[in-house]
């Protein structure tokens, strides 16, 4: 991208104020897990002091690494886990509620939403796959644990669960916005 995506512009905010605001209050505890420019994040970003802050060293390994690192800042009475990633911020407290009013009314291993039948994020994860989420090979992703499980697939309306601003021209087209320059 250019640019830290974390601290891309969006809504008037960033990509991780707003998934903050997002998800804090609904998902508890919120533990969040920085990597590459971790530093300059916490200096931009307000991080409420009910946030979990988790810093993951080994990020250059991929996503996988970072959910790892979030999976082992969670104490052993959570239930479940959201994975909300920063490159999809489109999402709002809505979507979150409804997601995890599913989950608990059906418990299923993975539950993901979908619009139009394309899965989507965030997803969440039932406790009963930690173990193997933190064992799986960091270059198959959490792909290769959702494969061997029955996944709830909802269908939602917000297509905003697809987009994924991984480069300047999506960012720009979903936004309207160009790439701020890297200082």
């Amino acid at each position: 991208m250019g640019f830290p995506k974390p601290l891309l512009p969006y809504q008037g905010t960033t990509f991780l104020e707003h998934l903050i605001v997002t998800l804090n209050g609904q998902v508890s505890p919120l533990v969040l897990v920085l990597g590459a420019h971790a530093e300059r994040i916490r200096a931009t970003v307000s991080i409420p002091d009910s946030v979990v802050l988790a810093i993951n060293q080994n990020y250059a390994a991929g996503q996988l690494s970072s959910l790892q690192v979030g999976l082992r800042a969670l104490p052993p009475s959570v239930e479940a886990a959201m994975v909300a990633l920063v490159d999809h911020p489109c999402v709002d407290r809505a979507l979150v509620s409804r997601l995890i009013a599913t989950w608990r009314e059906s418990r299923p291993p993975v539950l993901i939403p979908t619009y139009q039948e394309h899965r989507g994020h965030p997803m969440i994860f039932s406790r009963e796959l930690f173990g193997e989420l933190l064992e799986a090979p960091l270059d198959q992703g959490a792909r290769a644990v959702v494969r061997r499980h029955d996944v709830l697939h909802v269908p939602v309306e917000n297509e905003g669960i697809l987009h994924d601003l991984d480069d300047p021209v999506t960012y720009r087209r979903v936004t309207g916005l160009e790439v701020p320059i890297a200082k």
